[in-house]
C-alpha cells in the first residue's frame, strides 16, 4: 500500500493506492471506498499516469485523463465525485 507524498494537497493525503499490478493502483478513499484507478502507463522515460473511475450508469471505467503525475490523477479522481 502506498499513501500519497506528505507535501501534496492536504485533500489528497488521506488517500492510500493499494497496487493491483506492476503498472495499475486502486485508489481508496479514507473511508475505505475504492474511488477508482490510477494506470501507469507510457515508458520510464516518458510515464504517465491514467485515472479511471467507475461509473455503474456507463456499465464500466470511464477514463479521466492522462497526467504526468500521480497526485494529479488521484486529484481529478477526488474532484470527479
Amino acid at each position: 500500500m502506498t499513501t500519497i507524498a506528505p507535501n501534496t494537497d492536504v485533500r489528497l493525503r488521506r488517500y492510500r493506492l493499494t497496487p493491483v499490478s506492476d503498472r495499475l493502483s486502486r485508489v481508496v478513499d479514507p473511508e475505505g471506498r475504492v474511488v477508482g484507478h490510477v494506470a501507469r502507463i507510457g515508458d520510464d522515460l516518458a510515464t504517465r499516469y491514467r485515472a479511471r473511475r467507475f461509473r455503474p450508469a456507463a456499465g464500466g471505467f470511464v477514463e479521466l485523463g492522462d497526467f504526468w503525475r500521480m497526485e494529479d490523477a488521484v486529484a481529478v479522481l477526488h474532484d470527479s465525485r
